[in-house]
């Protein structure tokens, strides 16, 4: 028995293990902590080795049957016809580029990204992969970088921390037109504010940790085929995963190179963790989204802030693509002083964000960008990035908007 397709978003995912055959009438599917899987007839391990058969599990590295619980919900959240989930939001990004990437082939890439990103891109070029970096708000510029050994276009759908936003119809008519893989990094928006595979992405990567665990509580990323890319006409598939319907060629390679051989592997209790937390992200995106909305219209109009980043905000750059793509502009924002000098000092009055890395827990937190996660970047890469050197980010939490707006007031009245 499987969840009823016409029932809405967070129906789905609240009976998506009931629905699916979790053991002894449980609501969620049990933490399955076998490394072995036996069988009483060789010959069903050796289809489950070969991938001839239609389920089962071999060795934990590959999957377990909560990870297995996992994938289908994210699948049915993606829209998208298969899911692999990874020990982190990077190992599911290293895998995408590392498993179907070779050296001599070229991967454009927005030049917007998580800065963990970034820094892959340099190793990528280190292995004799050309890298170029564009700004993706722009489709034709992306157009522009193609070559005839481009194989892949990589994008996030609202960039971290900049808050850019791609031209992501744009992008995908042109991996159309050329048949090239669209990846779409959807951490920040989430499978609930948009679905990337209305925009012809051929792969969507979400890091667990954020949007969709949204607890600060456990780590894990995902993979979604969406179906809609050719993987027959692809030429980095190996011999050994050119077999049966073409559709599966791609994750069959992302498992078996990404987590049997390199091992980023999910555990099952992180998934179950991430599971939990995915019942009440429309509720959480819903809220943050508000909250962040409501800030950074407050922000803006601060003598001491020089400019705020929200899709939401009309002076955003890309505000007519977010309100042509997202529900809403999810609790992602960031903001600059005029004076720098004020930048730290502001933060340390802060009371209620917690000031520390990561995004999309249940609390707010906030970091001085170019002083932390890009510090390693350097100045010419922040300044590609337009990141400056006030810059603040603020993932938005549940907190009441009052008493958060309440605390961004006292700090600014020290600037």
């Amino acid at each position: 028995m499987t969840t009823p397709q016409n029932n809405r978003f967070t129906t789905q995912i609240l009976h998506a293990d009931r629905l699916g055959g979790a053991e002894h009438g449980a609501i969620h599917k049990a933490i399955h902590t076998s490394v072995q899987y036996g069988y009483d007839k060789v010959e069903d391990l050796i289809a489950v080795f070969q991938g001839t058969s239609k389920g089962g599990f071999n060795y934990a590295r590959q999957g377990t049957p909560t990870t297995a619980a996992l994938e289908a919900k994210l699948t049915q959240m993606e829209q998208g016809q298969g899911t692999i989930v990874f020990s982190t939001g990077m190992a599911a990004v290293c895998a995408v580029f590392l498993t179907l990437l070779k050296a001599g082939d070229h991967l454009v890439a927005s030049q917007f990204v998580f800065g963990n990103t970034n820094s892959v891109l340099g190793t990528l070029a280190d292995l004799g992969i050309e890298v170029s970096v564009v700004d993706a708000t722009d489709s034709a510029k992306v157009a522009a970088a193609l070559r005839p050994n481009t194989r892949m276009v990589f994008v996030e759908t609202i960039a971290n921390p900049g808050t850019q936003i791609p031209d992501l119809d744009g992008i995908g008519a042109l991996c159309r037109q050329h048949g090239l893989l669209y990846v779409v990094d959807n951490t920040v928006a989430s499978p609930y504010l948009f679905r990337p595979v209305t925009v012809g992405a051929g792969l969507v990567v979400n890091s667990l940790t954020k949007s969709i665990g949204g607890h600060g509580d456990a780590l894990g990323g995902a993979i979604t085929d969406t179906g809609l890319f050719d993987w027959s006409a692809y030429p980095n598939i190996f011999a050994n995963y050119r077999k049966g319907d073409a559709k599966g060629w791609g994750l069959q390679q992302l498992r078996k190179k990404g987590l049997r051989d390199m091992g980023g592997t999910l555990s099952s209790h992180a998934a179950h963790q991430l599971a939990l937390g995915a019942e009440t992200l429309a509720l959480r995106m819903d809220r943050t989204s508000a909250t962040a909305l409501a800030l950074a219209q407050w922000l803006e109009q601060q003598p001491a802030v020089s400019r705020v980043l929200y899709p939401g905000l009309p002076s955003h750059p890309q505000h007519a693509f977010a309100g042509k793509h997202f529900k809403s502009g999810s609790w992602l924002l960031s903001f600059e002083l005029h004076d720098p000098a004020q930048c730290l000092p502001l933060c340390n009055r802060l009371q209620l964000p917690i000031k520390a890395t990561g995004l999309a827990d249940t609390r707010t937190l906030i970091i001085p960008v170019a002083h932390t996660i890009f510090w390693e970047a350097g100045p010419a890469v922040r300044a590609t990035m337009d990141i400056g050197d006030s810059m603040v980010r603020v993932s938005v939490g549940l907190e009441d908007p009052e008493d958060l707006l309440a605390d961004f007031e006292q700090a600014l009245a020290g600037c």
